[in-house]
């Protein structure tokens, strides 16, 4: 399958919703060599991506995961990020799902270590001391008993090792980088979902329409980041019930004063002690835009 896939993306040929689900499952039982491997993600890169192709990856994904209970499916949320802005700010959208959650409304928040910053959601919260090796059941205990689990990648998605070596090697942004937000093993239908361009943000809508999404939020601001900006309009694409819409919000109209300077952040322990004072409710720059 994936020599066929192959020879239809040399042709600048899309691949169907179904072909591109055999395809990642061939890639995650071990069937594509690590040059085929390569070469698909090149070749898909150098066409752009179609939702249908996408929402297939991201099907074939879903069904390889190890599934996480949700004790309130629909409830529960996840408040995650693409990365891939360059800006190198504090982890915003998981210190935003920790408060979320304290305000009662589950999170699962589906994550990983750094791959474009300093400091991924898996390494901040592993150096706020939250333990990444949990299995499903321990974090559906989590979810029960707190509102909160943490859904490390690498642990719940064991079959993509294999894309693990090509995808290093190549260095460069990949569709994977995108399925990351779109594969919850939690199976959240709920997201808040910050973006690094607004052509990411129409894509995505329009494959997790497909995947049967009930309410999602893509968000990218004026200012280059993938967040809900302090400092300059940001531009959502909501996808609620199956209706998509486009619109800009500024959260200097809620009276919150832009602090860009101050949501800068560093290395794991760094981002780690600024999270400590903004959770205990200390004064920090970066408290309004959390």
């Amino acid at each position: 399958m994936i020599r066929e896939a192959l020879r239809k993306l040399m042709e600048q040929a899309p691949l169907t919703r179904e072909e591109a689900r055999q395809v990642m499952t061939s890639i995650m039982e071990g069937q594509a060599t690590p040059a085929q491997i390569g070469a698909l993600l090149v070749a898909l890169r150098m066409k752009g991506e179609a939702p249908e192709e996408v929402a297939g990856f991201a099907a074939a994904m879903r069904e390889k995961a190890t599934p996480v209970s949700c004790p309130e499916p629909e409830r529960t949320v996840d408040i995650v990020g693409t990365g891939g802005d360059g800006k190198h700010t504090i982890n915003i959208s998981t210190l935003a799902a920790l408060v979320v959650a304290g305000a009662g409304v589950p999170v699962a928040k589906h994550g990983n270590r750094s791959v474009s910053s300093k400091c991924g959601s898996a390494d901040v919260l592993q150096a706020l001391g939250v333990n990444l090796d949990l299995d499903a059941r321990q974090l559906s205990r989590c979810l029960e008993a707190v509102g909160m689990a943490f859904l490390f990648a690498p642990k719940l998605h064991p079959a993509m090792k294999h894309a693990i070596g090509p995808r290093r090697e190549l260095g460069v942004r990949t569709v994977f980088n995108i399925l990351g937000p779109i594969t919850n093993p939690a199976g959240v239908r709920r997201q808040l979902i910050g973006v690094f361009s607004r052509d990411l943000a129409r894509l995505l809508a329009r494959v997790l329409q497909q995947l049967g999404a009930t309410h999602i939020l893509l968000v990218h601001s004026d200012d280059g980041l993938d967040e809900i900006s302090l400092a300059a309009p940001t531009y959502v694409v909501e996808l609620k019930e199956g209706d998509i819409r486009e619109y800009r919000i500024d959260a200097r109209a809620f009276g919150l004063s832009p602090q860009p300077d101050g949501i800068t952040g560093g290395d794991a322990e760094t981002n780690a002690a600024i999270a400590r004072r903004i959770l205990e409710g200390e004064a920090h720059p970066a408290r309004e835009v959390v």
